[in-house]
């Protein structure tokens, strides 16, 4: 049985009807997935963004972005979340950052090696941060920025993120608004 047999009978057992019921259905509705025509996401671009994000955020004393999973995370998003204009921006940058590594290092991105990503990806972050400064209103979001910021959100709501980055809490206490901080402590989860 579906909810809106159960409301619909319900409804019928009070005796009359459930007011705003329709309103609480259409929340209930799976919204139409409109797929942007050639669109999606293979495993080699996952694999390519789990390789970017840790080059971003590499494994040390803690997980890394792979651990996270951020690329499923990123492909997620930007499927469910993006508008199809960022998607299409976000797709395009998949390949622009595959062609840049190309022209810098004479190697894809994933035959690259560590060092020469980290180097190719400092240059691309410059580079955005400089697009920004000169971005007029309109103009859309640069490709690298939307990968940093969607691997970064990836990595700290993730449970490696959140429990291992960060300090972690699962059932906190009281509220203490002012904790002392020592150089070295580790920012706390939300």
């Amino acid at each position: 049985m579906n909810r809106r047999d159960a409301l619909s009978r319900v409804a019928l057992l009070v005796g009359g009807s459930v007011i705003g019921a329709e309103l609480f259905l259409n929340g209930c509705k799976t919204p139409d997935k409109k797929a942007v025509a050639g669109l999606t996401f293979t495993q080699d671009d996952i694999a390519f963004l789990n390789e970017m994000g840790e080059t971003i955020l590499p494994a040390t004393s803690t997980p890394g972005a792979k651990e996270a999973k951020v690329g499923e995370f990123m492909t997620v998003f930007v499927n469910d979340c993006y508008e199809e204009k960022d998607q299409k921006i976000f797709h395009e940058g998949l390949l622009k950052l595959d062609e840049a590594s190309k022209k810098k290092n004479s190697k894809s991105f994933m035959e690259s090696t560590a060092e020469q990503r980290h180097d190719l990806l400092v240059d691309l972050d410059k580079e955005a941060k400089d697009y920004q400064k000169n971005k007029k209103d309109g103009d859309p979001t640069h490709y690298f920025t939307m990968m940093k910021q969607l691997t970064l959100m990836g990595f700290f709501t993730s449970e490696p993120g959140a429990t291992k980055a960060l300090r972690y809490v699962a059932i906190p206490g009281r509220y203490e608004g002012c904790i002392p901080y020592k150089k070295g402590d580790k920012a706390w989860a939300t």
